[in-house]
């Protein structure tokens, strides 16, 4: 028999930088994007939540009718002029829903920004720097835990007169310590690592290693506790708004709509489902790209579940 040699071998000499065995190195942003990318519900729910944004945010320029204007039909069902129907006082429900959703979308990022904002930087000083400081710190936070976030929200939405910033300051003012937890888990692992004591040897402050090295290093775990408060905050919000004690008019939000419709199930159900159903879709969609986010970041969780 002849030996066969292999590719590669002292026999087969191959030119330098052969492309056929070029490995590309790939960085990790790459790897993330690749990932996220094949996850495919959550690159459908991204299309169908970059759409919803698109028509929450530039269709009420483009719409011949505004939710703060009457219109001569009262209650008249979904058509071509009216495509989501009018409600008893003439107003434009397709108009009025696209209000309705620019307010809690926007109600539902402020919360997520301003609890991720906060909350990682509460959680990574606090790992940083563990003993007393960490103690201390953590102890606040699982005060902020261990209050009713329902109850206190809406005390405080009902003293605020109703406007969507105040609701989202007060949610996200609740929320923040959810993702100092995590921020904190993530960092006590991450300061122990070569890189940061590299950082400590070449005479990084505290601050730097903290912003420059920490933070950026746990950037998953906070983008995915990130999209998963933009759920909470839509759903919370529809909650206090569904009671009264969010948005209030003239504005509006879907947890308004739902909350005006509600004994218009029966004779003009179209005011209470459409609204309903928009939220049903933004908490799904933002679930799925949680979850497409937690596979990218930490391909095992997938692996886990296969």
């Amino acid at each position: 028999m002849t030996d066969i040699e292999a590719p590669g071998s002292a026999g087969t000499q191959l030119p330098p930088g052969d492309p056929e065995f070029t490995v590309r190195q790939r960085s990790q942003t790459q790897l993330v994007l690749r990932r996220f990318v094949r996850h495919r519900a959550a690159m459908v729910s991204l299309v169908v939540f970059v759409l919803i944004l698109l028509w929450a945010f530039i269709g009420p320029h483009l719409w011949h009718y505004s939710y703060e204007k009457y219109t001569e039909d009262n209650s008249k069902p979904p058509s071509w002029k009216h495509p989501f129907g009018t409600n008893s006082s003439g107003y434009d429900a397709y108009a009025q829903v696209m209000r309705g959703t620019q307010t809690s979308l926007k109600i539902a990022i402020m919360i997520a920004l301003g609890s991720t904002l906060v909350g990682a930087i509460w959680g990574a000083i606090a790992g940083f720097y563990r003993g007393v400081v960490d103690a201390i710190m953590m102890r606040i936070a699982d005060l902020v835990l261990t209050l009713p976030l329902f109850a206190i929200a809406l005390v405080i939405s009902s003293r605020t007169g109703g406007s969507w910033y105040w609701i989202a300051i007060v949610i996200a003012g609740l929320t923040w310590a959810y993702v100092s937890r995590v921020v904190r888990s993530s960092v006590l692992a991450l300061r122990e690592k070569e890189f940061i004591e590299a950082a400590r040897a070449l005479g990084a402050s505290d601050a730097r290693i903290i912003f420059r090295h920490l933070l950026p290093n746990a950037l998953g775990p906070i983008i995915v506790n990130a999209t998963i408060l933009v759920a909470t905050g839509i759903l919370t919000e529809t909650a206090l708004s569904f009671l009264g004690f969010g948005v209030q008019p003239p504005d509006t939000s879907l947890g308004l709509l739902v909350s005006q419709a509600q004994t218009a199930v029966d004779t003009r159900p179209w005011l209470f489902y459409i609204p309903g159903a928009f939220i049903i879709a933004i908490a799904l969609t933002i679930n799925f790209i949680g979850d497409g986010l937690r596979d990218a970041f930490d391909p095992r969780q997938q692996r886990v579940r296969q």
